[in-house]
């Protein structure tokens, strides 16, 4: 075989090795997404309970506007000296993380009605970027929140006791967890705040519950 037809030959052999090789890739790595998507643990744990508070524009809202689409809720309050700041940090990253397009709302709820007004969770909105259409901050009654954080999304809000504050600012004792809501309105689980891979794990979260009917 003269050195022209076996340098084509070779070239071939060489294009066909990496095809193969780019199909066999594409193949692993599609079994690592399914086996990483498997892992993702989201029982059914609770229906969320209805309510109806306010957002960052004045306007209610209750369970109903957010039937049909997935959640993810945290609650904090704006004067919070604590984790309340790196909370709003780890929303703004799932804003980023998750497909603009998809139907998935990201709620924040205050601990602290009579400071956090409307017109205050929406500077605090706009000071971290967020995009109102799919970022909601709510407010309203103290019984109305209680009854959303405690009974429905089962986080901690608690006041802390005036002789035990460390700080001006160190209002209440709050949940730190990021919470999972599905389509149905059902609780189907959490997140901690600090846990390095939380984007990543409620972002695979949002993608099981999206294909779920």
């Amino acid at each position: 075989m003269n050195k022209p037809a076996r340098k084509i030959e070779w070239l071939v052999f060489g294009s066909l090795a990496l095809v193969i090789a780019g199909i066999t890739l594409a193949y692993v790595l599609s079994q690592a997404e399914k086996l990483r998507n498997r892992q993702v643990s989201l029982p059914l744990l609770y229906p969320v309970t209805d309510f109806t508070l306010t957002n960052q524009h004045g306007r209610a809202v209750s369970l109903a506007d957010l039937r049909g689409k997935i959640w993810i809720a945290d609650i904090i309050f704006t004067r919070c000296a604590g984790p309340c700041p790196k909370m709003t940090k780890r929303m703004s990253e799932l804003q980023r993380a998750l497909p603009a397009n998809s139907p998935v709302k990201l709620v924040t709820l205050t601990t602290d009605p009579e400071f956090d007004t409307p017109e205050v969770l929406r500077r605090r909105g706009e000071s971290v970027g967020a995009n109102f259409d799919r970022w909601i901050f709510l407010t309203g009654a103290k019984k109305q929140i209680a009854h959303l954080a405690r009974d429905g999304l089962k986080l901690i809000a608690e006041e802390t006791n005036p002789a035990e504050r460390t700080s001006d600012n160190d209002l209440f004792i709050h949940s730190t967890l990021f919470v999972i809501v599905d389509k149905q309105g059902r609780l189907r689980g959490s997140f901690e705040y600090d846990d390095p891979k939380m984007t990543e794990k409620a972002v695979r979260a949002v993608r099981k519950l999206l294909r779920e009917r």
